[in-house]
């Protein structure tokens, strides 16, 4: 029986990737939910010792928060473990109307749609937009907009998308008149971008959009909890969330727990609604998921301690970083890049911290980041002390 093309397209391609050093290998680690961020280990062949997670995105540690769990647990007991259906057939709970009625409050919106991951929300979201009306948008897309994003955009047929440089406001203005005024535009960008941790500036964005007629469609996946007075992200902390068209967010960082959603005035969330494919043919998230969502969200908008506490502790982490030369990007987010150049390198960095030291940190390399700008991305939470902090610094500074 002949053997298919694929498989041999496979094996070289595999080769390939793993040539480069970009060869990713998943690492088993069980967390210890009354000891954030401890974990165990799972494939490692030492057992005695835990280990320190350094690249969470339970960046506010409520994946853990008992009250968070306690809401996971009674909703188990209470309607099942999974959610039945679509939304459109008998996937829709009281619950599901609830998280979506608190994030569009949360937004300052008139309504949210929630979908079954930040990915999928960004991907459909696009996607749908940029196929109505008969075609024609002009999406203005930031260089670093993330992959979630790019699908969305690049599978909207008939649609042109135009990149501009990251965070040049100038660049967008150049492209902005230079397209055709008739056009339909869509802005997309993030506030914080995952891996340099820069922030965008919302309010001058959101000003090129009206003074070009464009919408806008922010990506807050990095900030909601984090950012402004409850957590509504950068555009709540910068006072412009109302200049914001479109607002999307997950559940699965600032929140800890999982899903993605959007939230924009009503008559586009019911848009969404009714014609996203991406949340129509799919099974909704169970309230197993939903409880604990609203739970968390809920007390991070009361309880601005969190953020107070994660915020200190990046910024001491960084002033240790500093004072033993280690090199990383000083940026005013929550996100600390370690620069470590060279897939291989940066690679053997982090298997050293986890083998030596019993600290992980995952390494970031191409096409994540571009070739040349490899480096491990920390996220010191509320959670990490003092003596965990000085022990990645003596680890760092011993292995670069």
């Amino acid at each position: 029986m002949p053997v298919h093309p694929f498989y041999a397209y496979c094996q070289t391609a595999l080769q390939e990737i793993e040539q480069q050093g970009r060869y990713r290998r998943f690492t088993s680690l069980s967390r210890r939910s009354a000891h954030y961020p401890v974990y165990d280990k799972g494939n490692l062949p030492q057992q005695d010792k835990p280990v320190i997670v350094w690249s969470s995105n339970d960046y506010l540690g409520m994946g853990v928060d008992p009250e968070v769990m306690n809401a996971a647990i009674t909703a188990v007991q209470e309607y099942g473990a999974g959610a039945g259906g679509t939304r459109n057939i008998a996937g829709t709970h009281p619950l599901h109307v609830a998280l979506e009625a608190e994030l569009a409050d949360l937004h300052g919106k008139e309504a949210g749609l929630l979908f079954v991951s930040g990915y999928v929300s960004n991907q459909a979201s696009l996607q749908t937009i940029l196929t109505s009306m008969s075609g024609g948008w002009i999406t203005f897309s930031d260089q670093q907009n993330h992959a979630s994003m790019i699908a969305g955009i690049k599978g909207a047929k008939g649609s042109d998308c135009v990149i501009f440089k990251h965070n040049d406001l100038q660049d967008l203005e150049e492209k902005l008149a230079a397209a055709p005024a008739s056009a339909p535009k869509l802005i997309a960008f993030e506030s914080v971008y995952s891996m340099d941790g820069d922030i965008a500036d919302i309010g001058a964005i959101c000003a090129l959009a009206r003074k070009y007629n464009a919408l806008t469609y922010l990506d807050e996946v990095h900030a909601v909890g984090l950012y402004g007075a409850q957590g509504g992200g950068v555009s709540e902390r910068d006072n412009v969330a109302d200049q914001v068209d479109i607002i999307e967010g997950t559940l699965a960082k600032g929140f800890g727990v999982h899903g993605g959603y959007v939230t924009a005035k009503k008559e586009i969330i019911e848009y969404l609604r009714l014609a996203a494919s991406g949340f129509i043919f799919t099974t909704s998230l169970p309230p197993s998921i939903i409880a604990p969502a609203l739970a968390s969200i809920r007390l991070v908008r009361q309880q601005n301690w969190r953020r107070e506490k994660l915020f200190e502790r990046v910024h001491t982490f960084q002033n240790k970083l500093k004072d033993a030369d280690i090199p990383f990007l000083k940026t005013e987010s929550h996100i600390v890049p370690v620069m470590i150049e060279g897939a291989e390198r940066c690679k053997e960095v982090s298997r050293r911290l986890l083998e030596e030291y019993f600290l992980y940190a995952t390494p970031i390399n191409y096409p994540t980041v571009p070739k040349g700008a490899e480096r491990l991305r920390l996220t010191p939470n509320p959670f990490h002390t003092n003596e965990m902090m000085d022990e990645m610094v003596t680890a760092l500074k011993a292995l670069l």
